[in-house]
C-alpha cells in the first residue's frame, strides 16, 4: 500500500515526477541490482528513468524513502512468487542483460561474448540448466555488436529487430524480415528451443521460427532441406570456431535434384555427400544398431524435401553440430559426467572424398590402391592412375549396343550421386529393370527402399560417380554392361541365366515327344473353350439392334456387358487408367487373363452413338503395327463400349512433357516413336482398306506399348475419303488447338495434308520435349513453331532439342533432319506440305531436303482461345473436344 502521505502530494511510485531543478537527489533503478532487470521489466513495473527530489525538501526525501522500500518490498514479492517468462510483445524488449527462459525451462534466449571476446555481443539461444553455454542458434552471427547496448524487440507487423546504439540514434544490426501480416503479434521461446512469433492467442501457427534459419546446429523437430511451394532452403553452416560463432566454410544441406541426397561442401567444392535414403539411413552412412532414442524421418514429396529426426525419450538432450573443421557429430548430454557424449560422428576417411576415383572408378579404403575401375572398365588416362590421380575416373571397355545389353550386381556399396537420376517409389526391382533396359541411356538402376526385401526405383541417366565399397553397410546396384562383358565378370546374375538355358535346351529335347502329344490334345481342347468364348461374349440381338444395318459390316466381335463388367471390378475407380473426350478408360482382365483397356462413353460426354460407330467402323478394318488393335465393342443396357488392347505405358504426352518421365525416352527411342507414328499415318492415308484422314492426331492420341512402340488411337474423328477426293468440307470443325492446321482451323477444309501439319507438330514436341500449345519463351512470344522456325533460320536448329537427352545416345544429323522435315510439315500451305510417303522416305534416307517456308500458326492466337470443359483449347466457335 502507498503512505497516505505520499498520496497527498502527488507521489505516487507508479507516476513519478521531477519536483524541483535545484540539487537533485537521483534514485537509480540500480537499488534493485540484486535481481535481474529481466524480472523487472517483464512485469512493466516501472519506467525507465529516476527519481529525482530535491535535497532541501526533506519531507519529499522522506516520502520518496517510504516509495523506495514500498516497491523494494512489492518487487521482491512478485519476483518470488513468479515463475520464468517465456513470451514479450512491442511493449516489452529485451535489453542486454535481460532474458527469457522457455516454459519448461530448456533454453534460455539472451546476449552472450564468446570466450574469446569481451565486447562482441551476440544475440542467442542455449541450453538453460547445462554448464559451459552450449549455444544452438545466433541472431547475429557475422555482425556482433560492440558493447551492451543491444536490444531485441518485436514491432507492431511481426517482425523482430535488433537494435544497438539507442542513445546515438541508434541502428539496426538484424531483422526477421517477415513478410505475414500481424495484427498483435509476441515473440515465445519454445522447449523446442525454436524462437517463434505468432499472433496472440494463436499457438500454432507461426508468422517467423527461427527453425527455418538454422546455424550449425540441428535440434529435434527442426527440418533440414527444401520448401517447394516457397523455394526456402534449410541447410547448416560450420562456426569458424568453437568460441567464434560467425559462418565458417563448411555447409550441410541436401540437393533437391534427382533423387535427393545431402551434400558437405567447403565454400563451393563439395567434399562428401551422403548417398541416397535407403528407407533406413543414408546409403553412404555406418550402419546403426536400432537404438531407442533417435527417430529418423526423410520426406520427398511435391511440397518439400527435408530430414528431421525426434527423441524418444524427450528428456534426452541431444543435438546435432557441424563443427568447425566440417565434421557433423551427434551429441547427447551426460549427467552422469556433467558433459556431452559423442553418439555418433561422421569422422570421414579417405574414400569419403567426393569423386575420388573419378567415373565408373570404386573406392575401397582397405585396398592399395584405393581406387581400382569397376569390372569391364579401365583408366581414362593410364599414366595419371600411376602418379596416384584418379579424377578422371575410367571409361568401358566394351561400349553398349542397347539391344544386347545387361546388367552386373554390385553388392554392399555407397549409390552414386544422384543428381542426374530418376525414381519411382512404387516400382518393383523387376520393373525397374525393364525401364533402364528400355532406355539407351540408362547406366544403372536400383532400390530406393531396402526394407522388407526392397522396393522402388532409382535409374541413372549419366556417368557413376562416388562410388565406395563398405563392409557392414551399403547396397546392392545393378550396373548397365554390354553383353560380352557381363559373360567375361563371371558375374551371377548372368551366369545362372546361361546355365538354366543349357538345362531348358537339354530338357526340351527329353520332353519333345512327350509335349507334342499334349499339344495334339490341346487343340481340341483350346478349339472348344474358343468357340463357348464367343457364345460368352456375344451381345443380345435385341441391344445389337440399336447399332443399324452397320451391324454387320463391323467385322467385330460384340462383348457382354456382364463380362466387361467382370473384367474392369465392376467399372471400379480404382481401374481408371485415363480419361478423354469419350469418357473413362478401365483397364481390365479378361477370364483367358488377357489385359484389356475399356473405354466407356461417359453420360456427360459430348460425343455420341455417331462418334461411337464411327470409330468403331474405321478401327475395325485397319490392322497394323503402329496402329491400336480394336478387341470388340460393347452395345448393351446403354453402355456404348469399345474394347481395346491394353498399352502398359499409356501416352506418348505422359513422357515428353514430364521432366522426370521424358528421361526414360533417349534419343534412339523418340527418334523410334517419330518413325513408328509416320508409318502409321502413311497406312491410314495410303495403305489401308479405308483411306482415313485422323483428324485429332495429337501427343495425348499416341499410345506406347511395353517397347515403346508407338500405336495412333482415338478414331471418333476419322473421316474415310475416296481416292478422287483432294479434299473434304466441314461446318463443324473439331480437334485440338496446337495441333490443328490453318486451313481446318480457320476455313474448316481438311485432306490427308491436315494429318500432315499435326504430325509436324508433334514431332517438334518430341524433339523438344514441350508443348506447342502453351509454349513460352523469355527471349520472344513465338509459339514452338515459330521458335523452332527462328532457330532454323539463324543455323541453330539443334536447340530445339530437350536438354534432357542431350548425351552420347543423340545422333545430330538425326536430330537436325527431323526438324527440317517438322517444318516441313507445319508450312502454311497444305500444298507446300509433303504427303506422308515423301515424310517416311526424308526421315529413313538421306536425300536433299527442300527449304521450308514459314509455318502456320507462327504465334499465338490469344485472343481467340477459349476453355474447353476437358481442359483443352480450341478457336472460338471450334467444337472443343
Amino acid at each position: 500500500m502507498v503512505p497516505m502521505t505520499c498520496k497527498r502530494r502527488g507521489l505516487n511510485p507508479l507516476n513519478w515526477i521531477t519536483l524541483s531543478n535545484n540539487y537533485y537527489f537521483e534514485w537509480c533503478i540500480k537499488l534493485l541490482t540484486s535481481w535481474t532487470r529481466s524480472s523487472l521489466r517483464s512485469f512493466s513495473l516501472i519506467p525507465y528513468g529516476h527519481c529525482r527530489i530535491p535535497i532541501s525538501n526533506s519531507s519529499s526525501m522522506g516520502c520518496c524513502w517510504a516509495h523506495a522500500l514500498f516497491f523494494c518490498s512489492s518487487v521482491f514479492l512478485t519476483i518470488t512468487q513468479s515463475t520464468a517468462v517465456d513470451t514479450f510483445n512491442s511493449s516489452q524488449p529485451i535489453a542486454d542483460g535481460d532474458t527469457i527462459v522457455s516454459a519448461g525451462d530448456t533454453f534460455v534466449l539472451g546476449f552472450f561474448s564468446p570466450r574469446n571476446s569481451s565486447t562482441n555481443r551476440y544475440l542467442g539461444i542455449w541450453y538453460r540448466n547445462i554448464p559451459g553455454q552450449a549455444v544452438v542458434w545466433v541472431a547475429n552471427r557475422d555482425n556482433p555488436i560492440n558493447g551492451s547496448t543491444g536490444l531485441l524487440t518485436v514491432n507492431s507487423q511481426g517482425n523482430l529487430a535488433l537494435v544497438y546504439n539507442l542513445n546515438n540514434g541508434g541502428s539496426s544490426i538484424w531483422s526477421s524480415n517477415s513478410s505475414r501480416p500481424a495484427r498483435n503479434p509476441v515473440a515465445q521461446l519454445l522447449d523446442s528451443g525454436n524462437l517463434v512469433v505468432r499472433e496472440a492467442g494463436d499457438d500454432d501457427n507461426f508468422l517467423w521460427q527461427s527453425f527455418d534459419y538454422p546455424c550449425d546446429t540441428l535440434l529435434p523437430g527442426m527440418k533440414l532441406g527444401l520448401d517447394r511451394r516457397t523455394g526456402f532452403d534449410r541447410y547448416l553452416t560450420s562456426s569458424k570456431a568453437a568460441d567464434d560463432p560467425s559462418s565458417g566454410g563448411f555447409t550441410y544441406r541436401i540437393d533437391p535434384r534427382g533423387y535427393p541426397e545431402i551434400i558437405q561442401r567447403e565454400g563451393s567444392t563439395e567434399r562428401y555427400r551422403t548417398g541416397p535414403w535407403n528407407g533406413l539411413r543414408f546409403s553412404g552412412t555406418p550402419y546403426l544398431r536400432p537404438n531407442p532414442i533417435y527417430m529418423f524421418q526423410f520426406v520427398v514429396s511435391d511440397q518439400e524435401i527435408y530430414y528431421s529426426y525426434l527423441l524418444d525419450n524427450t528428456s534426452t538432450v541431444s543435438r546435432l553440430v557441424l563443427n568447425q573443421n566440417g565434421v557433423i557429430q551427434r551429441l547427447t548430454w551426460s549427467g552422469d559426467t556433467q558433459g556431452w557424449v559423442v553418439y555418433v560422428t561422421a569422422q570421414m576417411d579417405f574414400c569419403d572424398r567426393y569423386a575420388l576415383c573419378g567415373a565408373y572408378g570404386r573406392c575401397n579404403i582397405r585396398s592399395s590402391p584405393v581406387c581400382n575401375c569397376l569390372r569391364g572398365f579401365e583408366p581414362k588416362v593410364p599414366n595419371e592412375w600411376e602418379l596416384v590421380n584418379w579424377s578422371n575416373g575410367c571409361v568401358r571397355q566394351t561400349a553398349l549396343n542397347c539391344s544386347g545389353d545387361g546388367f552386373v550386381k554390385y553388392s554392399g556399396v555407397k549409390l552414386p550421386e544422384t543428381r542426374r537420376s530418376w525414381f519411382n517409389v512404387s516400382m518393383s526391382l523387376e520393373e525397374c529393370r525393364g525401364n533402364c533396359l528400355r532406355s539407351c541411356n540408362c547406366t544403372a538402376y536400383a532400390n530406393i527402399d531396402i526394407r522388407n526385401g526392397g522396393s522402388g526405383c532409382l535409374l541413372w541417366f549419366s556417368e557413376l560417380i562416388d562410388i565406395r565399397e563398405l563392409e557392414d553397410s551399403g547396397q546392392d546396384i545393378y550396373i548397365r554392361m554390354a553383353a560380352s562383358e557381363i559373360e567375361a565378370t563371371g558375374n551371377s546374375e548372368t551366369n545362372s541365366k546361361s546355365r538354366t538355358r543349357k538345362q531348358v535346351i537339354v530338357l526340351s529335347v527329353v520332353l519333345s515327344t512327350g509335349l507334342l502329344l499334349i499339344c495334339l490334345a490341346l487343340v481340341f481342347f483350346l478349339r472348344h473353350l474358343r468357340q463357348k468364348r464367343q457364345r460368352e461374349t456375344r451381345g443380345d440381338p435385341e441391344d445389337n439392334a440399336r447399332f443399324g444395318a452397320e451391324k454387320d459390316d463391323l467385322e467385330l466381335p460384340l462383348f457382354d456387358i456382364a463380362a466387361i463388367s467382370v473384367a474392369t471390378n465392376n467399372f471400379s475407380l480404382s481401374n481408371v487408367v485415363g480419361e478423354g473426350g469419350f469418357g473413362p478408360v478401365y483397364k481390365g482382365v479378361l477370364k483367358d487373363g488377357q489385359e484389356i483397356a475399356v473405354k466407356r462413353l461417359s453420360k456427360e460426354s459430348k460425343q455420341g452413338l455417331g462418334e461411337f460407330k464411327n470409330e468403331a467402323k474405321h478401327i475395325a478394318k485397319l490392322q497394323h503395327r503402329n496402329l491400336v488393335k480394336l478387341l470388340g465393342c460393347c452395345i448393351q443396357e446403354e453402355e456404348m463400349i469399345l474394347v481395346y488392347e491394353l498399352m502398359p505405358n499409356k501416352s506418348l504426352d505422359y513422357f515428353i512433357f514430364n521432366e522426370n518421365q521424358s528421361m526414360l525416352l533417349d534419343w534412339p527411342t523418340r527418334y523410334q516413336i517419330i518413325n513408328g507414328i509416320a508409318r502409321g499415318i502413311l497406312y491410314l492415308h495410303q495403305d489401308s482398306r479405308l483411306r482415313i484422314i485422323h483428324r485429332d492426331l495429337k501427343a495425348g492420341n499416341i499410345l506406347l506399348d511395353f517397347e515403346m512402340n508407338p500405336k495412333i488411337s482415338d478414331f471418333g474423328l476419322a473421316r474415310s475419303f475416296s481416292e478422287s477426293d483432294s479434299k473434304t468440307n466441314t461446318r463443324k470443325v473439331v480437334g485440338t488447338y496446337g495441333y490443328m492446321s490453318p486451313e481446318y482451323a480457320i476455313d474448316g477444309i481438311y485432306s490427308v495434308k491436315s494429318d500432315v501439319f499435326s504430325f509436324g507438330v508433334m514431332v517438334l514436341e518430341i524433339v523438344s520435349g514441350k508443348r506447342n500449345r502453351g509454349f513460352s519463351h523469355p527471349d520472344h512470344q513465338l509459339n514452338l513453331l515459330g521458335h523452332a522456325w527462328r532457330l532454323y533460320k539463324e543455323g541453330k536448329p539443334e536447340e530445339v532439342m530437350d536438354e534432357t537427352v542431350k548425351d552420347s545416345s543423340w545422333v545430330l544429323s538425326e536430330v537436325v533432319r527431323c526438324i527440317h522435315v517438322a517444318l516441313l510439315c507445319v508450312q502454311q500451305g497444305p500444298e507446300d506440305r509433303p504427303n506422308m510417303s515423301n515424310v517416311v522416305l526424308m526421315l529413313s534416307s538421306d536425300i536433299l531436303l527442300p527449304e521450308p517456308t514459314e509455318p502456320g500458326f507462327f504465334t499465338e492466337r490469344k485472343v481467340f482461345e477459349q476453355e474447353s470443359s476437358t481442359n483443352e483449347i480450341t478457336i472460338t466457335l471450334l467444337t472443343a473436344r
